[in-house]
């Protein structure tokens, strides 16, 4: 199986941008596949910021370039805010362009990605997970009031899971995840909250030291990112 090269990352697709042109490219793909509604809110630029792994004033200047694309606009008032426009144009953001060429990198990382994940809960499972701190991420990711909230517990989970098992594997996963997570996308809240059900099932598996199970389920779940990230949409 390939495996993407973690050590000399090429200059290509978004390691081209700068972290103000990867927040524009996050932003308008995810309006343009419609995992942003017309009308709908941003979040405030702090959770942002934390959710997509940039200093809050990359984030408060990239909006106001989409503001100027047409993307997004700001309202006054208390039903006001910053928001997806209500007609937003098409192909406006050049910066897209380097998360499409980035899929095939993206693909194998959600592969590297299975394949340390699925060895890490089997031996986890035999180990001693935090059990109580995962069962309470699980339902704050079940009340969390947006996609950034919520990636910032999805993410916080997996560390958890994984932080029993060999020091080793787990600094290889967690740059994996983190490598991952330079392309993630905001995500109606819908869609991570079933995403949140294998949570569920994974806690579960973990909390009888089924190390079957556990590995049954994270394979379901990060096999499932090959259709539900933005490179198995649009």
């Amino acid at each position: 199986m390939a495996t993407a090269d973690l050590s000399a990352p090429a200059l290509t697709g978004i390691r081209r941008l700068s972290a103000l042109d990867t927040v524009r490219a996050r932003i308008a793909l995810a309006v343009e596949l419609g995992l942003l509604k017309p009308g709908e809110r941003l979040p405030a630029n702090a959770e942002i910021a934390r959710a997509l792994g940039v200093a809050e004033i990359t984030v408060r200047r990239a909006l106001e370039s989409l503001v100027g694309d047409g993307l997004i606009e700001r309202r006054r008032g208390r039903s006001g805010g910053t928001l997806v426009a209500e007609n937003p144009p098409a192909e406006r953001v050049g910066e897209v362009g380097a998360y499409r060429e980035s899929a095939d990198e993206v693909h194998e990382l959600i592969d590297h990605r299975l394949v340390l994940e699925a060895g890490l809960v089997q031996l986890v499972a035999k180990r001693s997970p935090d059990l109580a701190r995962l069962r309470t991420l699980v339902a704050r990711m079940d009340t969390a009031k947006g996609w950034a909230e919520f990636h910032e517990l999805d993410a916080e989970f997996h560390r958890t899971v994984a932080a029993p098992g060999p020091a080793a594997a787990v600094g290889q996963y967690e740059v994996v995840l983190a490598e991952l997570y330079r392309f993630y996308l905001p995500y109606p809240l819908a869609k991570l909250r079933e995403s949140n059900r294998d949570h569920a099932r994974l806690v579960k598996a973990l909390s009888a030291g089924d190390a079957d199970a556990a590995a049954r389920v994270t394979r379901k779940h990060v096999r499932g990112l090959h259709q539900t990230m933005f490179v198995g949409l649009g």
